[in-house]
């Protein structure tokens, strides 16, 4: 394995750096992608190399093993010692929140996540819900960070924010849709701006030699699948665009083994829709038509046209206004066929899954409208960039 030139928040309590925390009982939320450099997880070196006693065990979606689909309820994880596992993420709104008994007696609440650098990815918003609520419960709260695999340069910062009353778990804080920004910077953000209390017991353990410019491949550090459906880069590169499509009832590729790079439905034709395209729209990419068919989840077993992202240049790629122009084309080729989605979406049964996803009406409208994806990036041009003055004083790297 070659060596790493980044090391993650984790990697460097392992090698002795941050809260001294031998003997110490600690509730440790985590997922599998938590793991070192050299591929041990969290709990056995927290417990092993740290010393730390881990008091309990908490999961985000898709769970502690990340078994589960999205917005699929987990159970407590079954326990495979006698260290009690509960799950951040069932079948209502509050169970996104821990209950001061699921820390246990613990005096820390230690946060291992990888996030995607995308406002939707829920993992930014468990931790920040579960910092909020071991500060009320008298815990210190230890954020192990790791790199944005998307890097965290401004001009790669793609969207405006979340409107006022739009706020939902795709969207917790106002927070730009490709923001740029690492957990830690994130939920030291969040926690600020929503005025939580106790915010001088929080610690991020930065990374240590990573840059904003750096994406994943240039920190050294392996690629673990931080949930189901994001198996390479390539999907986090497309995904702050094309999670969108959850909001619609095109396929965004779950049940194939590229979800987010191939989408579709059994009406688009796939050629028309690349063509429909213009290139300026889709820097980075090239748009492959394609037939497939999902196993399962949206259009399960049939026959769908559509295309695959696939990733040219990840530095030129604006997945974001990509998505706007691909959703355009979409709508306009598929005769009414195509239509928002209606069923609950994340706890949310009163609002369209697209405005919060978009984090307003104002997208649904425009797609509706026919307004081009260069005129929606110059829409949303004040608010990405009210966003980048806000999020300065948050960040921990140059």
């Amino acid at each position: 394995m070659r060596e790493a030139r980044v090391r993650s928040g984790l990697d460097r309590l392992t090698d002795g750096e941050g809260p001294a925390l031998r003997d110490v009982p600690v509730s440790l939320l985590c997922h599998p992608a938590s793991v070192t450099a050299g591929l041990e997880h969290a709990i056995d070196v927290i417990g092993a190399h740290v010393g730390a006693r881990i008091s309990s065990l908490l999961g985000p979606e898709h769970g502690l093993e990340a078994t589960a689909q999205d917005m699929e309820a987990v159970t407590a994880a079954a326990e495979r010692d006698a260290t009690p596992r509960y799950s951040l993420y069932g079948d209502r709104y509050e169970s996104l929140t821990p209950t001061a008994a699921m820390f246990h007696d613990a005096a820390w609440l230690v946060i291992d996540l990888q996030d995607i650098g995308s406002r939707y990815y829920t993992y930014v918003w468990t931790a920040t819900l579960a910092a909020e609520q071991a500060l009320r419960c008298g815990l210190s709260v230890l954020v192990l960070d790791r790199p944005n695999p998307l890097g965290g340069l401004e001009q790669t910062v793609e969207g405006g924010g979340v409107e006022p009353g739009q706020e939902s778990f795709v969207g917790l804080h106002d927070v730009a849709t490709r923001h740029g920004m690492t957990l830690g910077e994130l939920v030291g953000m969040a926690l600020a701006e929503r005025g939580c209390p106790g915010r001088e017991r929080v610690t991020v353990l930065a990374c240590a030699g990573w840059e904003r410019a750096m994406d994943q491949p240039e920190t050294g550090l392996p690629w673990v699948l931080p949930s189901p459906n994001m198996p390479t880069l390539d999907a986090a590169v497309v995904y702050p665009g094309q999670c969108l499509l959850e909001g619609t009832n095109l396929s965004e590729g779950r049940g194939t083994t590229r979800p987010f790079e191939i989408f579709g439905a059994p009406w688009l034709d796939g050629r028309a829709l690349a063509r429909a395209v213009a290139p300026d729209d889709a820097p980075g990419l090239a748009l492959r038509p394609l037939v497939f068919t999902p196993m399962f989840q949206k259009h399960a077993r049939r026959d769908c046209g559509g295309l695959q992202l696939h990733v040219r240049a990840r530095a030129e790629v604006r997945s974001l206004r990509t998505s706007w122009a691909l959703l355009r084309a979409a709508w306009r080729l598929s005769a009414g066929a195509m239509a928002w989605r209606t069923e609950p979406y994340e706890f949310v049964a009163d609002r369209p899954a697209i405005d919060l996803l978009a984090g307003g009406p104002w997208l649904r409208a425009a797609i509706e409208a026919d307004t081009p994806a260069a005129e929606l990036a110059r829409a949303q041009e004040p608010a990405r960039r009210a966003f980048l003055e806000r999020r300065r004083p948050f960040l921990l790297y140059r």
